[in-house]
């Protein structure tokens, strides 16, 4: 069975639609896509591009519409992100991803919960304390969007590694807590040409960047690597749920702002965020 053969079975389960706006629109449910995926043995972001070339709406990302134009929801499902960190910012960020509709997600972890990751972690629960953050972050991914192809890397990332955990993504996510780790996964994204955004939070202080191939980088925030020290002063102010919550989302926004090579990105520029007073403020680096 060919292409032609799976978008004649996407045009016979469409169905008419009525938008929020009043306007009309063909869809197709959750159901068909994991059926027509199944069928024709492709994922399931594959099947909702092509209902998507075809004027096909699918009802999962019929709340995506105007903010995703119908170009921007098929570049998002095409894309590939590499996720290092599966915390904090991780979690929060690898949900946002999956919801989005990102096609193609690669997440990397070597950690396993602890009782102290309750308050922030999404992924973390009672009764996953003990177990690999990778392998909960898939089964998460899973239950939220199946259509996504995630696989897990359950190793932390080091000079090693770092260069075959990224190969082919479109985009590379700092959700670490090591600064040693981030200046590692900065060089390998650069040697290979890949855009990272990076976040870091501590108490109710947090910043995200993103770094091009071209980019001074993390030294504009961190300072020189040899002399930087591996932990930041989250360890000091602590990490509440808010702040990592926050930041996260900040980070995600960016992350899709990348992938779809929107105005606004945060090239050579820091944003920083004080939550106590509600300060937002944009630094340039460099």
């Amino acid at each position: 069975m060919g292409p032609g053969d799976l978008v004649s079975g996407i045009l016979e389960r469409a169905f008419p639609g009525n938008l929020s706006d009043g306007s009309s629109y063909k869809g197709i449910g959750t159901p068909d896509v994991d059926r027509l995926a199944a069928e024709f043995e492709q994922p399931g972001w594959m099947v909702e591009q092509a209902a998507l070339k075809n004027n096909i709406l699918p009802q999962r990302y019929i709340r995506n519409r105007n903010t995703f134009s119908r170009e921007d929801q098929i570049r998002l499902l095409g894309s590939t992100a590499v996720v290092v960190g599966l915390g904090g910012l991780g979690g929060t960020l690898v949900e946002v991803l999956a919801r989005g509709g990102v096609g193609t997600l690669r997440l990397v972890d070597g950690d396993r919960f602890a009782e102290s990751n309750l308050n922030r972690q999404l992924f973390s629960v009672q009764t996953n304390i003990g177990t690999s953050k990778a392998e909960s972050a898939l089964d998460r991914v899973q239950q939220i969007n199946p259509s996504i192809s995630v696989t897990v890397e359950d190793t932390f990332l080091d000079g090693k590694n770092a260069a075959r955990l990224i190969q082919g993504a479109d985009v590379v996510v700092d959700c670490l807590d090591s600064l040693n780790a981030r200046f590692t996964l900065e060089a390998a994204a650069q040697t290979q040409g890949i855009p990272m955004v990076s976040a870091a939070v501590a108490g109710e202080i947090g910043h995200v960047t993103t770094v091009y191939p071209e980019d001074t980088g993390l030294a504009g925030v961190h300072g020189d690597p040899e002399k930087a020290g591996d932990k930041g002063v989250e360890r000091s102010l602590g990490s509440p749920p808010h702040g990592v919550s926050v930041i996260s989302a900040l980070e995600s926004a960016e992350v899709l702002k990348v992938l779809l090579d929107r105005d606004g990105i945060l090239k050579n520029r820091l944003l920083i965020v004080e939550l106590s007073n509600y300060t937002f403020e944009i630094v340039q680096l460099g």
